[in-house]
C-alpha cells in the first residue's frame, strides 16, 4: 500500500516552501532548491533580488538598511508560504514541524497548537504506514527529492488520498529541514474507483455466463465503493407480474419468495423510476401521504436505484443499512446509479445471450438489445455481422439486406469519409466519436458518431473493425434550434431596442399633429395634412407594436382564459374573412381547459395564421383548427425535447396550400421576412405570432412540405384555475384636468415638453426633470406638495423604479404613472387593484394620457 512513487524535478511550486524561519535566523536570504535532473540530489541554491533602485516596492518604503530590507524579503515570502493553494509543511532533521500554511490546517484539520513542535508521522501518517514514513526519510536524509501518491491520516482520523512531493532544504551546504507540499487527490481517486467499477461490471458481463456468479461479482465490486453488506437484486417479470429477488444478501432478513408486486420501498422505486435514499422518518412520511404500505420496521437505511432497458423499468438494486458505524451519503445513490445502468445493460444482454447462445453463436459477443448500432466489418469494405439498432438505423428490414451492402459506397455519404474513417483505425487501431453521415434505405441521410476498434482477423481473412454507431441526428437538429432561437433572441432585443426608440418619436410626432388636429378647423386647408401626418403615425405605431410583439416587449393583460371559448368566438369572423372557396373546420377536444395568457393577444395569434393560411391557398383548400390536451413527460416528449415537462392545451392551424421548403420555414418567424410579394405584406404577422406565444410561455413549431400544406402547432401551458370571464373593457372616464402638482421625469425633452404643455393646459402644475438626480432634488423640500409623479422607466444614472423607490420612501402613499416605450420595463409584481401604481405605454394620444392622469388621482375636487 506504498502508493505511486516518482522521483520529479523541482518545480516553482515547490521553490515556495522554504525554511523560512531558519534561512532568515541566519541573517541571510533563505537558500533555494534550484531546477534539476530526475534522480538528482537536492543542491543549495539562494534566491537573488533585484537591486534596490530598481525594486519599486523597496525603493518606497522605508527600509533603508540590509536588516531592513531582510525584513522586508522575510514578509514576501512568508505570503507567498501562506497564500500558496497547496498545503505546506516543513520539518527539522528529526521530522518535528517547524511551520505549516493555512491551507495545511484546513486540509489535515490540525491548529498551530496541535501541530508546531509535534513529530509529524504520529499526526498524519496511518498506522499501516509506518514502513513507508521510514522509508521516505531514508530518501530525505540521503538528499533526494520523492512525488508519491499515498494516504495521510487527518485530525479526526478519516483517510485522505494525497499526492505529496518532498525535497531536504539546504543552507551553506547543510541539510537543516525538509518540506512537504500535498494536494488532495480524494475526488480523483474516487472517480478512478468509479471507472474501474464500472470497466470491471462490464468485464465480468462478458466473462461470466452465470447469473448468480455475475451478481456477486458485482455485490463485491459495490461494497468495495461503498458499505454494501446488505445486497439484493429485485427483478420484475411483466408476463407473471412477480418480483423475484434472484441475488439476496441481509444481515437480518431471509430471502422472500416472489410475489405480487405491492407498496413496498422496493415497488416504489420500481414505479418512479427513480432513485430513493430512505430513512425511518422518510419511511414514515410517504406512509403518511400513502405512497407506500410497510408491514416491517424499516432499516436504518435503505437505497435503492432502478434497473432500466430503454427508459422500461424492469428490477431495482437495493441496500440496507442497520448499523449508524457506515451510513450511506448522497453520493452513493448517484454511484450505485450508475452502476445500475451498467447492470441493467448487463442483464439484459446475459437474456437475450441465454435464449440465443444455442443457435446464434456467432453472435454471442453483439449486444442485441444495445440502443446503439454495433457492427463488424472489414477493411475491405464489407459488412460481417450488425446488430438490429443498426438495421433500424440504416431504414432496412433484415439483416440479409444490410450485409450486402458496400459501407463506402452505400452507407456512407461521401466516400471520403469512409477512406478517413479506415485510415485512422490503421493508423490507431481504433476510433473515438468520429462523426459521419449515412444513408438511409429510404435516401434520407442520418448523422452518426462512431466510435470502435480494429481486431486482429482470427479466424476472419483480414482484419476487422468492431464498431458503435450512434445516431445523433437528433441532437443535431436540437443544437440547430437552440442556434435559431439565439438568433431569434438576438433580433427580438435589437428590434425592442429600436421599437423603444421609434416609440419616443412617434410620440412626439402623434402628439402634435393631435394638438394640430384640435386647433385646426375642418375646412383649414392644413388639416387634411395633418391628418395624413397622423394616419402615418398611427401605422408607425402598430409597426412597433408588432415589433415589440416579437421581441416579447409588449404589455400583456395576463387572464385565466378557456381556449375553446376563443377559438368559437373567433371563428363566427373567421369565415366571412378567408371566403366562400376556403372550406374552415374546427375540431374542439371538450374540457380541454384553461392557460394564463391575453384573450386579446391570443385572437390575434389565431386571426394572423388564419391570413397566412389564406394567403397560401389562392385557389381555395381546406383550413382546419383543432384543440386538445397534451402532456410531455420522460416517457411522451415530442421531437423539439426542450418543451418543459408538464400538461399544455394545443392548438393546431392547418391549411392545404402550397407549403414552404426548408429554407423557407427556418426564417418564417424572422421580423420583416416574407414570400409575398412587395407591398403585399410587411413580413410581421408571423413573428408577433411568435413573440405573443413566447411572452405568454409557450411554444410553436412549424410543419410543412412543398405542395402538401403548412401546420402551426402551438403548446400554452394548462392551468387548472376556474377561467376568467370574457367581458368588454371598462370605459374610460372622460379626460378631466385638475389643478394638482404633478412632477414629470422624462430623459427625452421632446416628449417631456409634449407631456408637459398637455398636462398643464388641463390645469395641472408642473415640476419638471430631465434625470432622476434632479427631480430628488425638486422634491427634496418637504413644503413642496407633490400628488403624482409621473416617470419614464429607462433613464440614464437613475431608473424609474430606483427614483420612485426613494420618493416613496420620502412620501408614502405618493401616486406614480410609469412611461416606458414597452410594457417589459413595467413592475412586474404590481397588483392588478394597485390604484397607487399605473402604467402608461408609449405611444400614448394626450387624451389617453389626461384620462390616466385623471384616473390615477381619482376625481377632480371642486
Amino acid at each position: 500500500m506504498g502508493g505511486r512513487v516518482t522521483r520529479t524535478p523541482q518545480s516553482r511550486e515547490l521553490v515556495r516552501a522554504k525554511n523560512l524561519r531558519q534561512a532568515l535566523d541566519r541573517g541571510a536570504p533563505p537558500a533555494f532548491i534550484p531546477p534539476a535532473k530526475p534522480n538528482s540530489v537536492a543542491q543549495e541554491s539562494s534566491l537573488s533580488w533585484a537591486p534596490e533602485q530598481k525594486n519599486s516596492a523597496l525603493k518606497h518604503s522605508k527600509a533603508n538598511t540590509p536588516q531592513e530590507i531582510l525584513s522586508t524579503h522575510r514578509q514576501y515570502l512568508e505570503q507567498l508560504f501562506q497564500s500558496s493553494p497547496d498545503p505546506l509543511i516543513v520539518v527539522d532533521t528529526s521530522f518535528y514541524t517547524l511551520c505549516v500554511n493555512q491551507e495545511f490546517q484546513r486540509m489535515f484539520g490540525y491548529s498551530l497548537a496541535q501541530i508546531l513542535g509535534q513529530s509529524i508521522d504520529p499526526l498524519i501518517f496511518p498506522p499501516d504506514r509506518a514502513p513507508e514514513a521510514q522509508w521516505i526519510a531514508q530518501c530525505l536524509q540521503r538528499g533526494e527529492r520523492l512525488t508519491l501518491e499515498t494516504q495521510r491520516r487527518c485530525q479526526d482520523g478519516t483517510p485522505l488520498d494525497v499526492s505529496v512531493s518532498c525535497a531536504p532544504l539546504i543552507i551553506d551546504g547543510r541539510t537543516v529541514a525538509f518540506y512537504a507540499v500535498y494536494r488532495d487527490i480524494s475526488e480523483r481517486k474516487r472517480a478512478e474507483a468509479l471507472n474501474s467499477a464500472l470497466y470491471r461490471i462490464a468485464e465480468k458481463a462478458s466473462a461470466t455466463q452465470d447469473l448468480q456468479q455475475f451478481f456477486a461479482s458485482v455485490h463485491g465490486i459495490v461494497d468495495e465503493l461503498m458499505c454494501a453488506r446488505n445486497f439484493s437484486i429485485a427483478l420484475h417479470d411483466p408476463e407473471s407480474d412477480l418480483l423475484s429477488l434472484p441475488y439476496f444478501v441481509d444481515e437480518q432478513q431471509s430471502v422472500p419468495s416472489p410475489a405480487k408486486l405491492g407498496f413496498g420501498l422496493t415497488e416504489y422505486v420500481l414505479r418512479t423510476g427513480e432513485p430513493l435514499l430512505c430513512t425511518p422518518e422518510l419511511a414514515y412520511q410517504m406512509q403518511q401521504r400513502g405512497e407506500v404500505e410497510l408491514a416491517l420496521a424499516s432499516p436504518l437505511q435503505w437505497l435503492g436505484v432502478p434497473l432500466k432497458i430503454n427508459g422500461r423499468v424492469f428490477g431495482a438494486i437495493v441496500l440496507k443499512t442497520y448499523s449508524g458505524n457506515a451510513l450511506l451519503r448522497e453520493r452513493d445513490k448517484e454511484i450505485l446509479n450508475l452502476v445500475s445502468q451498467q447492470l441493467a445493460a448487463a442483464i439484459d444482454r446475459k437474456r437475450n445471450e441465454q435464449a440465443l447462445r444455442h443457435s446464434e453463436v456467432r453472435y454471442r459477443s453483439l449486444v442485441q438489445t444495445a440502443v446503439y448500432g454495433i457492427y463488424r466489418s472489414s477493411l475491405d469494405g464489407r459488412f460481417l455481422d450488425v446488430n438490429p439498432a443498426l438495421i433500424g438505423m440504416l431504414g432496412y428490414n433484415s439483416a440479409l439486406e444490410v450485409l450486402a451492402l458496400d459501407p463506402q459506397k452505400d452507407v456512407f455519404v461521401e466516400p471520403r469519409e469512409y477512406a478517413r474513417l479506415v485510415d485512422e483505425f490503421r493508423r490507431s487501431g481504433g476510433m473515438d466519436g468520429f462523426e459521419a453521415r449515412w444513408r438511409r434505405k429510404d435516401g434520407s441521410s442520418i448523422t452518426v458518431r462512431i466510435s470502435g476498434r480494429a481486431v486482429a482477423g482470427g479466424d476472419e481473412p483480414s482484419d476487422v473493425l468492431e464498431s458503435i454507431a450512434e445516431d445523433i441526428t437528433a441532437r443535431r437538429v436540437l443544437e440547430d434550434q437552440f442556434r435559431q432561437a439565439q438568433k431569434m433572441e438576438a433580433v427580438g432585443r435589437l428590434a425592442g431596442g429600436i421599437a423603444h426608440d421609434f416609440n419616443n418619436l412617434l410620440m412626439v410626432i402623434s402628439g402634435y399633429t393631435e394638438v394640430l388636429l384640435d386647433q385646426l378647423a375642418l375646412s383649414h386647408p392644413l388639416h387634411a395634412k395633418a391628418e395624413a401626418i397622423q394616419q402615418a403615425s398611427d401605422r408607425a405605431s402598430a409597426l412597433t407594436r408588432q415589433l415589440l410583439a416579437f421581441s416579447r416587449k409588449q404589455h400583456l393583460e395576463l387572464k385565466v382564459i378557456d381556449v375553446n371559448a376563443i377559438v368559437t368566438n373567433m371563428e363566427r369572423l373567421l369565415r366571412p374573412l378567408i371566403g366562400e372557396d376556403i372550406e374552415l373546420t374546427t375540431s374542439l377536444v371538450p374540457n380541454v381547459g384553461c392557460t394564463r395568457a391575453d384573450a386579446g393577444q391570443l385572437e390575434q395569434v389565431i386571426m394572423n395564421l388564419v391570413v397566412n393560411a389564406k394567403d397560401a391557398m389562392p385557389n381555395g383548400g381546406k383550413l382546419s383548427i383543432r384543440t386538445s390536451c397534451a402532456t410531455f413527460d420522460d416517457s411522451h416528449s415530442p421531437e423539439n425535447t426542450f418543451i418543459k415537462h408538464g400538461s399544455y392545451v394545443m392548438i393546431s392551424v392547418s391549411d392545404s396550400g402550397e407549403g414552404m421548403d426548408r429554407e423557407t420555414q427556418a426564417r418564417i418567424f424572422e421580423p420583416f421576412f416574407t414570400t409575398k410579394e412587395k407591398g403585399k405584406g410587411t413580413g410581421l404577422g408571423l413573428s408577433t405570432v411568435y413573440g405573443i406565444i413566447k411572452q405568454s410561455g409557450g411554444y410553436v413549431f412549424v410543419h410543412s412540405e412543398l405542395g402538401r400544406g403548412t401546420t402551426f402547432t402551438i403548446y400554452f401551458p394548462r392551468i387548472d384555475e376556474p377561467c376568467d370571464a370574457l367581458g368588454a373593457p371598462p370605459v374610460s372616464i372622460a379626460a378631466a384636468g385638475g389643478s394638482e402638482t404633478i412632477l414629470l421625469v422624462e430623459d427625452e425633452e421632446s416628449v417631456r415638453q409634449l407631456v408637459r404643455e398637455t398636462l398643464a393646459a388641463r390645469g395641472y402644475r408642473i415640476l419638471e426633470a430631465g434625470t432622476g438626480h434632479a427631480a430628488l432634488a425638486l422634491a427634496a423640500n418637504p413644503s413642496t406638495t407633490i400628488h403624482l409623479v409621473i416617470t419614464d422607466i429607462v433613464m440614464p444614472g437613475l431608473s424609474g423604479h430606483e427614483l420612485v423607490d426613494q420618493l416613496l420612501a420620502a412620501r408614502p402613499g405618493l401616486k406614480v404613472l410609469y412611461l416606458s416605450g414597452y410594457a417589459q420595463d413595467a413592475l412586474p409584481t404590481a397588483s392588478p387593484t394597485d390604484t397607487q401604481t399605473a402604467f402608461l405605454q408609449k405611444p400614448f394620444t394626450l387624451q389617453s394620457l389626461s384620462r390616466k392622469v385623471r384616473e390615477v388621482l381619482g376625481p377632480a375636487v371642486n
